[in-house]
């Protein structure tokens, strides 16, 4: 079983800067990819961004890419989503996800194997 913890979400202008961190607890945390998606109200959740077990790989969807950065400290079972250039239409929850992904590459997620509960980003215009 594994934990996540989301924080770092709030109230930023266009053009701002929010960092997220996701804490993990439970089961060894390098053993996942780990990765980031986001449900604006009356969307579906969709995929942001996913780093590999050992930061090696990473995959943006294109409309964060240049603005967002995901890293991972596996020291300290957490990982990053740095967020620059904020737009209005970045408002959304954003999830943190765990997943075990067989491969190098990281992909974007399939089966997901642990989800956090969410922190609130609104950026206002």
């Amino acid at each position: 079983q594994v934990q996540l913890v989301e924080s770092g979400g709030g109230l930023v202008q266009a053009g701002g800067s929010l960092r997220l961190s996701c804490a993990a607890s439970g089961r060894p945390f390098s053993s996942y990819a780990m990765g980031w998606s986001r449900q604006a109200p009356g969307k579906e959740r969709e995929f942001v961004a996913a780093i590999n077990w050992n930061g090696g790989s990473t995959l943006y969807t294109d409309s964060v890419k240049g603005r967002f950065t995901i890293s991972r400290d596996n020291a300290k079972n957490t990982v990053y989503l740095q967020m620059d250039s904020l737009k209005p239409e970045d408002t959304a929850v954003y999830y943190c996800y765990a997943e075990f992904q067989g491969s190098y590459t990281v992909a974007p997620p399939t089966s997901v194997n642990y989800w956090g509960q969410g922190t609130q980003v609104t950026v206002s215009s």
